[in-house]
């Protein structure tokens, strides 16, 4: 078949394809006459009914189906004559001049993808973010996992910050009480910024059975519109004080965490271990993100706009999706307009392509090793690691995602072995973030 590609605007492409009407009505005769072997019709035996009455009940159906099959199959055939790299979809629109009797035409319109060309990466700049865990960073972690475990035990005493107390408190606004403003039996630790200053204030040097009234001031910016910026009177009754005791680091508290015999030594090394893993992960990622900033700034690309509406909705369903994970009423039915993820989506499809080009070129696609690599990585957190990599290798697709992840490491070292990089050493609390 012999077509013309027209260019439309931008990467959209058109091209007419025409079908001969013989092949449409041989293909349609077949299928009518398979249909009158098998359909039921009322005052027939099974496949006696009459071909011309099989026809009027089922011809339109059954050629529009025809059609559907052999336009699909014509495009098909014309995308590999020419070489054309489709993106997404073909949308086919209806011909209104059908200037030949033995053909039907049709229009096809598409997009293309995108010639990519990677610009000069040595004149971007790249963050390569690393950071040290040494003995005070195991020391702060095992003091974190020690937090974590506190045990409260009752006092006979005035509060204090770092208790855990029980109330009951009731609030008043003009002297009305306000939705979500009163509780019983409700627990906090007092110090971690859990309630308002000035609540958490009323509570301190209680004693177990007294009362006392709190004037409270809600932040103009508070969650609860309906109290933001007002005072409010809490009446607050304490009814339990129990203060913590942070466990020992001793045999107890190693094999708590998963050290059999209790050894403190290797329950350290095991913390190390597992704490390098984790600022190698975080380091690795922020790195891995200014290296796709360096990439994105460096290569101008035409985006095909099906590629960025399909993530767009496929980024939209995710966030419905997560919706209904955590519970939300009514979240099922939840309508995201796509255009909130397009930013995001086009950033995406960008990165999708150019990643594939840069690997494509530099011949950058991860060796099986690499590949093993990444897996043993994920096991290593595991308490059979041998198992997880086991798994992983029992199905080609379970290794998408190690190998997704072997592909963006061979990027990054290659695009930081072409650009200017700065090396930025970041504190233990910079790379976690505050837990203390």
């Amino acid at each position: 078949m012999s077509v013309t590609v027209e260019t439309l605007e931008n990467l959209e492409r058109k091209v007419v394809l025409s079908l001969p009407w013989s092949e449409i009505n041989a293909e349609t005769d077949k299928r009518l006459q398979q249909t009158q072997r098998r359909v039921k019709i009322d005052g027939f035996r099974p496949g006696k009914a009459p071909l011309k009455m099989v026809a009027s009940m089922y011809g339109a159906s059954v050629q529009n189906d025809v059609l559907n099959e052999l336009v699909q199959k014509a495009f098909y055939d014309v995308a590999v004559a020419q070489n054309l790299k489709v993106a997404g979809f073909p949308r086919f629109e209806g011909i209104e001049e059908q200037d030949d009797e033995n053909s039907f035409k049709i229009a096809a319109v598409f997009e293309v993808f995108p010639e990519i060309t990677v610009g000069d990466l040595s004149a971007q700049e790249v963050e390569k973010v690393t950071a040290e865990v040494g003995d005070a960073e195991v020391d702060k972690t095992v003091e974190i996992l020690r937090k974590q475990r506190t045990r409260f035990d009752h006092v006979e005493r005035e509060a204090q910050n770092g208790d855990r107390v029980i109330i009951d408190f009731e609030g008043k606004i003009d002297g009305t009480p306000f939705d979500g403003g009163s509780a019983q039996n409700y627990p906090f630790v007092l110090g971690n910024g859990q309630m308002l200053p000035e609540f958490e204030a009323g509570v301190l040097g209680l004693k177990e059975g007294e009362s006392k009234d709190v004037e409270v001031t809600f932040p103009e910016d508070y969650h609860g519109k309906d109290v933001a910026g007002k005072t409010a009177v809490f009446t607050i009754g304490l009814k339990n004080v129990s203060a913590p005791t942070l466990p020992e680091v001793d045999e107890q508290f190693a094999k708590a965490l998963g050290i059999a015999d209790g050894d403190v030594a290797k329950m350290r090394e095991e913390v190390r271990k597992n704490v390098a893993r984790e600022v190698a992960r975080r380091t690795e990622s922020q790195t891995k993100d200014s290296v796709m900033e360096a990439l994105l700034k460096a290569t101008e690309v035409q985006l095909p706009k099906v590629l960025v509406d399909d993530e767009a909705a496929r980024l939209a369903d995710e966030m419905k999706q997560n919706f209904v994970n955590q519970g939300m009423a009514d979240a099922a039915n939840l309508n995201l307009p796509a255009d909130m993820f397009k930013e995001q989506a086009e950033r995406r499809v960008a990165l999708g392509l150019i990643l594939a080009k840069l690997v494509d070129d530099n011949k950058l696609e991860p060796t099986e090793e690499q590949i093993k690599a990444v897996v043993s990585d994920f096991a290593e957190s595991y308490e059979d690691p041998q198992e997880v990599i086991d798994w992983y290798f029992a199905d080609k697709q379970r290794l998408q995602g190690p190998t997704s992840l072997a592909v963006e490491a061979n990027v990054v070292e290659f695009v930081l072995s072409k650009a200017k990089v700065n090396e930025k050493v970041l504190s233990f609390d910079e790379v976690m973030g505050a837990q203390a």
